[in-house]
């Protein structure tokens, strides 16, 4: 019998152990994070609109403080906001001019195709960036020739750095043995 309530008592305990240690790995209620979806990015709902909007491409830090003066919105949290709200977000960020957001704020100045200001983000952003480059390769320009042979476009220096490949150095053993073999000649 006293086996018996040793094996119980160890079943027990390793029950009691398990039990503290999903416990001790379990998530709290509060940090859950709520995802919202907003300008083609997964955007964090505990994080302030301010802020949240900084993970979409095309949107930079005074852009996204003068979209959340405009909409009123700045402070609050993402996951707090109803869908009219985060459909006026999406609206500002499509359409600024329409808000009279200044048109120096704007990442796509004088483009070549229209001659036009426009501010584009996501994947809009993406494909225009793209088609520059794809551009400049056609006619071969410097840039475009840089692009290509994947050398830094900008005029920084390769002597030391943008280096391709592993680094090429003397193994010991080899060079002993080279030295060794031209002392015995």
């Amino acid at each position: 019998m006293t086996a018996e309530k040793e094996a119980k008592g160890k079943g027990a305990k390793k029950e009691e152990k398990a039990e503290k240690k999903e416990e001790k790995f379990a998530r709290p209620e509060k940090r859950v994070l709520n995802v919202v979806r907003l300008g083609e990015t997964n955007l964090d709902g505990n994080r302030k609109v301010s802020s949240a909007i900084l993970e979409i491409p095309g949107i930079s830090f005074s852009f996204s403080r003068i979209i959340a003066d405009i909409s009123g919105l700045g402070e609050r949290k993402v996951s707090e906001l109803k869908e009219n709200e985060l459909q006026k977000l999406e609206d500002i960020m499509d359409h600024p001019e329409k808000y009279k957001i200044p048109s120096w704020m704007y990442n796509r100045r004088k483009t070549v195709e229209k001659g036009n200001v426009a501010h584009m983000i996501t994947s809009q952003l993406e494909l225009s960036q793209k088609g520059d480059i794809d551009r400049e390769k056609k006619i071969r320009s410097y840039r475009g020739v840089r692009h290509m042979l994947g050398q830094p476009v900008r005029g920084q220096r390769t002597r030391s750095s943008f280096r391709s490949g592993g680094t090429v150095g003397v193994q010991r053993k080899a060079a002993k043995a080279a030295a060794a073999a031209k002392e015995s000649k």
